[in-house]
């Protein structure tokens, strides 16, 4: 692949960013926190929780409005308890000095969604979360707020991700048609190509046990974040099997992890990312967390097969899905270069060669 002028950019060229002081960090990197087209974001040294949900505006910083809408700070340097229906402003260990040609955007982690954990990355005078306009020189923070289960978090802690991008980098609706006919990006006989991206659909006949997927548990015990494999799924979750109808109904309020009909695959030399919600399919919101990176399902990186895990969750009313039904769409980018490293064998990664799958935190 020749090296574009447009793209989303791939882990070296991150590193670079960190190198000419484009990215600073008050800490030393993590050995595994630049991934194929992503940084991790990690969590400060302190947290304030606030009376509600802001957006800075484009008059105002984030400690300006912190100022008048926090109610008390919160240490996170030995961890702290976020608790459920809270929202928490987290400055992040990472601040921004972007080139003018460079502009970012955010997500949460997989693991962070499979929490129904709901991040959102501010910066300051923002009109827009997880939006980072091209040339934003500034500290970057997140707002925390646990839906589902109370967690420990810590300074170092690591629930978001961020991409960064040169120029339009989408891929046309004529290119996702080449490059399915090319690489296969959705394992269907007939692929919903449309409205600029990759139509995903949902399996509700499940595995060979009839499991389709789970229905979190309310008041349960505490998740921490950073510690996996260290609780118990019949702690926090509720199995759901098919029982022949091939359709689950949504109570309003609760949360789902659900799996895609299709197996997905992200060649090398693009990103994915999962749209969060479209109404035109229902009122519900599909996947908190859109990253998909290059590699994701690729049969050499060890990931034929892989499906989409769906957090889901139903809005004001109780809402029917039946199996194969479209609940989303996966719009691709194309990589600046291709990166060092990809999703899968390259870097161990957790969710490679998935199927219905919770997060790494469960055994």
């Amino acid at each position: 692949m020749a090296n574009r002028t447009t793209g989303i950019l791939p882990d070296r060229e991150i590193a670079a960013l960190f190198a000419r002081d484009a990215l600073v960090s008050a800490r030393p990197l993590d050995a595994d926190q630049i991934q194929p087209a992503s940084l991790d974001l990690r969590l400060g040294e302190k947290a304030w929780r606030v009376r509600a949900s802001f957006m800075p505006g484009r008059n105002a910083t984030v400690e300006d409005k912190l100022a008048r809408l926090k109610l008390h700070e919160i240490d996170l340097r030995d961890g702290a308890v976020l608790e459920t229906g809270c929202v928490y402003i987290v400055p992040l260990l990472e601040t921004l000095a972007l080139p003018p040609d460079v502009s970012a955007s955010a997500n949460p982690k997989s693991s962070t969604g499979r929490l129904d954990i709901f991040t959102r990355v501010m910066a300051d005078f923002a009109q827009e979360f997880d939006k980072i306009p091209a040339g934003y020189s500034g500290p970057l923070y997140m707002e925390v707020s646990p839906r589902t289960f109370p967690i420990v978090a810590r300074t170092g802690s690591r629930l978001s991700q961020i991409r960064f991008r040169k120029g339009h980098s989408l891929l046309s609706e004529a290119e996702l048609l080449d490059l399915h006919a090319r690489d296969t990006l959705v394992a269907t006989d007939e692929p919903n190509i449309s409205g600029g991206g990759v139509a995903l659909s949902i399996d509700l006949r499940g595995d060979a046990n009839g499991l389709i997927g789970y229905r979190g548990k309310r008041h349960s015990s505490l998740v921490d974040v950073d510690r996996r494999a260290a609780h118990d799924i019949l702690d926090f979750w509720e199995p759901l099997h098919d029982r022949g109808s091939g359709e689950l109904i949504l109570d309003p309020n609760e949360f789902y992890i659900l799996v895609s009909r299709e197996a997905v695959h992200v060649p090398p030399d693009v990103a994915a990312e999962m749209t969060p919600f479209d109404p035109l399919v229902g009122e519900f919101r599909v996947h908190y967390a859109g990253f998909f990176d290059p590699g994701f399902g690729h049969r050499q990186a060890g990931g034929a097969g892989s499906r989409a895990v769906l957090e889901v969750r139903s809005h004001e009313v109780p809402f029917i899905l039946e199996h194969g039904q479209v609940v989303g769409r996966l719009v691709y980018e194309h990589m600046l270069s291709r990166p060092r490293a990809l999703y899968g064998a390259d870097l161990k990664s957790n969710y490679q060669a998935q199927g219905l799958k919770l997060s790494k935190h469960f055994r």
